[in-house]
C-alpha cells in the first residue's frame, strides 16, 4: 500500500500559529489554474481570489463590474490544481449589502467556488458577526478600500490623520470581536499598520502597509509587471532580476518571509 503524499492544505489554525511565532505570511492574488499552480510551487502561503480581476483580467477601470458569479468561476479555477495554499475569495460590490444576502453569496463562493475563507470591505460588524455565526470563516478589509471608489474620488492612503488612524483602530478591533479571523491593511501608514498588528490577536496581512504586518499581499499581475495599469507604489517589479516567472514568485515569497519586503520606497 503507498501512502498519500498529496500535502494538506494550510488552514487558518496555521496562519495564526504563523503569527504566534513571528514567521511571516506570504500571499498573492490569483484568478485562473496555471498561476495558482505556480504559487503552489513555490509554497505561497495564501491566495486571495481578488474581485481585482476586474482591473487586471477583464479591463475595467474599476472593481465594481465584477460579480459574484465571476468571483466563483475564477475561485474555482484557482482551486483546480490547488494542493496546499489557503484561499480566500472576495465578496464582490453590493454582494453583501445585507448579512442574509452576504451569506447567500458567501455559501456559494464557498461551496461552488471551493475558497476557504471570504472577505468583504469594510466595518461592517453585524454582517461579519452573522457570516461567522453560520460557520463561515471571514477576512476583513480596512484602509483603502476599492469598492468605494466613487465615494473616495481616488486611491488614496487611509489614516493619515489622527482622527482617520483611531477610527481605523477601532474599527480593525470590531472585527475581530465580531469573529472574523484574518485581516488585510491596504494604502495605510506603516506605524499605524504596525500598531493594529501588534494590538490583535488575528493575523493581519499588509498591501501598502508596511514590513510589520504579520504577512504581505500583493496583485499577482503587479508583481510580474505585467498589469495594465500603472503599478502602484507600494508593489515592486518582481520579474526584474528573476529568469522565470516561477522565480519572481519564489523571489516574492522570500523577500516576505525574510521581512525584506515591503522595503520604506514601498511604505507610506
Amino acid at each position: 500500500m503507498t501512502k498519500d503524499c498529496t500535502p494538506t492544505p494550510l488552514s487558518i489554525n496555521d496562519l495564526q500559529a504563523m503569527k504566534q511565532r513571528g514567521e511571516k505570511i506570504s500571499c498573492l492574488t490569483a484568478y485562473d489554474a496555471s498561476f495558482s499552480a505556480l504559487i503552489n510551487k513555490a509554497e505561497i502561503d495564501v491566495i486571495l481570489v481578488g474581485d481585482s480581476l476586474g482591473m487586471v483580467i477583464q479591463g475595467h477601470p474599476t472593481t465594481l463590474p465584477v460579480s459574484i458569479g465571476d468571483m466563483i468561476y475564477h475561485a474555482r479555477c484557482v482551486n483546480q490544481p490547488n494542493q496546499r495554499v489557503f484561499v480566500i475569495a472576495d465578496l464582490p460590490f453590493m454582494s453583501y449589502s445585507t448579512p442574509i444576502i452576504a451569506a447567500e453569496n458567501a455559501a456559494k463562493l464557498i461551496q461552488q467556488g471551493g475558497a476557504q475563507m471570504v472577505k468583504l470591505e469594510g466595518a461592517r460588524v453585524e454582517t461579519v458577526r452573522f457570516l461567522v455565526d453560520q460557520g463561515i470563516p471571514v477576512c476583513g478589509h480596512l484602509g483603502l478600500l476599492p469598492q468605494l471608489i466613487n465615494q473616495l474620488g481616488s486611491y488614496q492612503v487611509q489614516g493619515k490623520t489622527p482622527a482617520d488612524a483611531e477610527r481605523i483602530l477601532t474599527e480593525a478591533h470590531q472585527l475581530e470581536d465580531a469573529g472574523a479571523t484574518l485581516l488585510i491593511l491596504e494604502c495605510v501608514p506603516a506605524t499605524l499598520a504596525k500598531e493594529i498588528s501588534a494590538q490583535l490577536s488575528i493575523p493581519v496581512i499588509g498591501i501598502g502597509a508596511g514590513v510589520h504586518c504579520d504577512g504581505q499581499v500583493l496583485v499577482l499581475y503587479d508583481m510580474l509587471n505585467i498589469s495594465i495599469t500603472k503599478r502602484p507604489r507600494f508593489s515592486k517589479n518582481f520579474m526584474q532580476g528573476s529568469l522565470s516567472i516561477e522565480a519572481a514568485i519564489s523571489a516574492y515569497h522570500q523577500a516576505v518571509k525574510q521581512a525584506l519586503f515591503p522595503s520604506i520606497e514601498h511604505s507610506f
